[in-house]
């Protein structure tokens, strides 16, 4: 680590108070001035008043009215230190007024202009971008903001108290950190509706769109609605301000923003009609809709005493916002998504050189650890948590938590607190899954003896960078025991396992149980069985009662039959799974969104690493192969059944994007998957051309790409959508991710050429490069041609956006796992990278803990 390494061990409180903040804007493309006084009460005498500062070019500095001069003060190009001898000695104003240029602003970062609209984006230390001001989570103050421009709408947090003729003023009462902070202007339509809390405050809600983007906002306001109605049934909280104010903005680095009565929101997760949005897009706009609200006090009420307890958070309102879809939608659906993500994401992180803890004890760049690690890893410390203390503490915990920080900035050590509070129990062996990084390996073992069965489990976690040694962890464990005709001869219980390795008696048993171990992923471990069969895990694919463990069983069938045939084992070692797979066809009882989630074969990904795991050097054109073969197979044994469930699953009538429809789509489009293989994208073809709806019609078209027979549909699908921004980046990203592995670097530089191919926007650069990355076996070509144009477009943003450059740049992550050729061909362009003048610190921490 390098001097400019942040600590946690180096945390201080800052030694003054913000009392109020009072901002002024007026707004120019290139010299908007921003006019900031504070008021600021020293907690303690001598110390020099430390203001971050970036990209600013100071005008005035006055304390209680007179001006400072150069010797009062320290300007940097990180900020502004005025020293103690200029301080009076108690409460004094501060006034700065700076200039700043929102349209050269390609970092999106700060105060920045998308396609003519004025818009913010401050965490994690953008706020430093806008004016001098001690941009950390712990300094809290109201704000009062005046904004003056000639922009028709000029929006930021809290009520608006005045306005006229090119000028409007906000007002929060809430104390808030820098990084909350919005301001919105620009020419935008407003969608309203409101809300009335279970406290009687009737809120104003309003979505805000560029025009003509209106009649694709109704299901987001019935998505913030759900979340506002939800969140006070399930958590008692209610929305605090008159006025809630949600904008739709193309030009985002991140997802959403949860600043205080002022969310901002990337456009593809706001805007959706069914003929350009996807169900898995409606879904995602419903569930970030629902994180950012819930933000407000998990987050925003209650905020982090600092960056490194981000997780206090975020990996909280995860937790959050995936019970609210699971309850507005399908549980064991969700949870299975949930934890297919934390596999293919956080797993992944946990296992190679980018592996940190829940909560980091270091960071260069903070905008780097916005991670699946800190999310959804966070989210299931979370759920582990209630899983062990039982609902009953959980639900006394939660309403301490509120009660004790409401208004504060707070650690991991004060979450946790309450819940021991609460609990009466010790949790500081549970705290090593904040502290610890990497992913514990469980394996158990049975056995069976006189009635009396016994289960065995041993944990450890592999080192990691900066922690070669781990100690045992609490984890629990869902176990139920099934009899071998079907059915459950003892309930779903939660062992606590806190050992390295422990053993789990029951008694009384007729006969030996069928063990279903780790129901629901109850932990983040990775779980191996010491003696386990195709037979045991065809029977838990049958009859488990616990929906996930049902799914899990086959997917193991599944990930053993792609890992031998990509070894080159014969065909019919495939044939457990092949017969498992014909009996979920005939068995009615699934409903369709979970028959398809079990339908669906691993991705390449998830075999490579597999196979790696078993040290297994994985190939990924030979795991492309086995899994286009499996599929075949599969389609020509079950031919009849797919191709009844397929017409069976036809919907008539209105589109409707609930949870039911939206299964059947996703069961046919999972049966034409092995359909196409047989005809070779007839049926396919006729999907697309008869499609009302973008889910069935983006489907077909991945489908007939990867089959070769894209070209005319896709041409006809481009010209139908190239006026929609939203559309074409699932176009851009369709045409590379599932393009044949032999030329998908060759077409993602063709489309990089398109003249559509706006790469200093997020989405599309995204898309792009994202569709290449998500191509396993073309990203991974043995001549390195997938590696070399990803980081050649790397190379070329980061001047312009690091934040993205940086994130884009995990597609590296998996090096280790790879032949001695392909590893250096990677490490090659991570060199290459890393050495270039003038690269920014977040994609030079990256490249640099890519490397080890």
């Amino acid at each position: 680590m390098t001097d400019s390494t942040i600590r946690l061990s180096d945390y201080r409180p800052y030694p003054f108070e913000i009392d109020q903040v009072e901002l002024r804007f007026c707004l120019a493309p290139q010299a908007t001035r921003v006019h900031a006084r504070l008021t600021i009460s020293p907690s303690e005498a001598g110390h020099p008043l430390r203001l971050d500062g970036e990209e600013l070019r100071l005008i005035s500095a006055r304390i209680d009215g007179a001006a400072l001069t150069g010797s009062d003060y320290l300007l940097s190009k990180t900020g502004l230190t005025i020293h103690p001898a200029a301080l009076p000695e108690g409460r004094f104003t501060l006034e700065t007024e700076v200039e700043i240029a929102p349209e050269s602003n390609t970092a999106l970062e700060g105060l920045y202009m998308s396609k003519g609209m004025y818009c913010t984006q401050c965490e994690a230390e953008g706020f430093r971008k806008i004016t001098f001001y001690p941009d950390r989570p712990d300094v809290m103050a109201p704000f009062r903001v005046r904004i003056e421009g000639a922009q028709p709408v000029l929006l930021s947090n809290g009520n608006p108290v005045a306005s006229g003729d090119g000028w409007a003023e906000w007002d929060d009462p809430w104390p808030k950190p820098a990084y909350l902070f919005a301001l919105v202007a620009g020419d935008l339509r407003e969608v309203a509706g409101e809300f009335t809390t279970m406290e009687g405050r009737k809120v104003h809600l309003g979505i805000w769109v560029r025009e003509g983007d209106e009649d694709r906002c109704d299901f987001a306001l019935e998505a913030l609605i759900r979340s506002m109605e939800w969140d006070e049934a399930v958590w008692g909280r209610a929305y605090d301000l008159d006025i809630f104010n949600l904008v739709a903005v193309d030009d985002f680095n991140m997802g959403a923003m949860e600043n205080k009565g002022l969310n901002i929101f990337n456009s593809k997760l706001v805007l959706a009609s069914p003929e350009t949005a996807t169900d898995l897009d409606y879904e995602r706009i419903e569930a970030v809709i629902g994180h950012e609200y819930f933000h407000n006090w998990t987050g925003n009420r209650i905020t982090c005493r600092d960056w490194f307890q981000l997780c206090l958070k975020e990996g909280l309102t995860v937790y959050r916002d995936q019970s609210f879809t699971a309850d507005v939608r399908k549980g064991a659906v969700k949870r299975i998504d949930d934890v297919m993500a934390l596999r293919a994401r956080q797993f992944r992180e946990d296992q190679g050189p980018l592996a940190h803890p829940v909560r980091p004890d270091a960071y260069i760049e903070i905008n780097n650890f916005y991670t699946a690690t800190v999310y959804e890893k966070g989210a299931e410390l979370i759920g582990m948590l209630r899983t062990l203390i039982g609902d009953a503490a959980w639900e006394r915990g939660k309403s301490l938590y509120f009660d004790r920080h409401d208004g504060q900035a707070c650690t991991i050590e004060d979450w946790l607190s309450v819940f021991e509070a609460a609990s009466g129990r010790d949790l500081a062996q549970f705290k090593r899954w904040y502290t610890d990084a990497g992913t514990p390996r469980l394996i158990w073992s049975e056995s069976w003896q006189d009635g009396r069965f016994t289960l065995t489990f041993r944990q450890s976690t592999a080192p990691t960078p900066g922690q070669p040694d781990k100690a045992p962890r609490v984890i629990p464990i869902r176990v139920a025991l099934l009899r071998a005709n079907g059915g459950e001869a003892l309930p779903e219980q939660v062992l606590e396992l806190t050992e390295a390795r422990q053993s789990f008696t029951f008694d009384g048993l007729a006969a030996r149980p069928v063990p279903s171990v780790l129901r629901g992923l109850s932990a983040p471990v990775m779980l191996e069985a010491e003696a386990d069969t195709p037979d045991h895990r065809a029977f838990l694919f049958a009859h488990d009662t616990d929906p996930f463990n049902r799914w899990e069983a086959g997917r193991a069938l599944a990930r053993e039959a792609l890992e031998a045939l990509a070894q080159g084992a014969a065909p019919s070692t495939a044939r457990p799974f092949i017969d498992a797979f014909g009996a979920l066809l005939a068995d009615p009882a699934p409903e369709p969104s979970f028959r398809a989630l079990c339908l669906a074969l691993p991705g390449d990904d998830e075999i490579g690493k597999s196979l790696f795991d078993k040290g297994i050097t994985p190939d990924p054109q030979a795991i492309h192969a086995a899994r286009m073969a499996l599929t075949r197979a599969l389609g020509e044994a079950h031919e009849p059944a797919l191709t009844r469930l397929y017409a069976d699953n036809a919907l008539d009538g209105a589109f409707s994007p609930a949870a039911e429809d939206a299964g059947k789509r996703a069961l046919r489009l999972a049966c034409l998957r092995y359909l196409t293989a047989l005809d070779g994208g007839a049926l396919a073809l006729a999907h697309f051309e008869a499609a009302t709806n973008m889910t069935d019609q983006i489907g077909a078209l991945g489908l007939l790409i990867a089959a070769g027979k894209g070209a005319a549909p896709s041409a006809a699908f481009y010209e139908r959508f190239k006026g929609d921004r939203l559309v074409m980046d699932k176009w851009f990203m369709a045409e590379v991710a599932y393009a044949p592995p032999e030329t998908a670097p060759e077409r993602a530089a063709e489309l990089a050429a398109h003249p559509l191919f706006d790469w200093k926007n997020p989405n599309r650069f995204r898309a792009l490069l994202g569709g290449l990355a998500a191509n396993q076996a073309g990203f991974h070509r043995a001549d390195g041609a997938g590696y070399r144009f990803y980081a050649d477009w790397l190379i070329r943003l980061d001047p312009l956006n690091p934040q993205t450059a940086a994130r884009m740049s995990t597609a590296f992550e998996t090096w280790a796992r790879f032949d001695a050729d392909r590893q250096a061909k990677i490490r090659a362009e991570l060199h290459r990278i890393s050495t270039l003048e003038g690269l920014s610190r977040d994609l030079s921490e990256m490249t640099a803990r890519l490397l080890g």
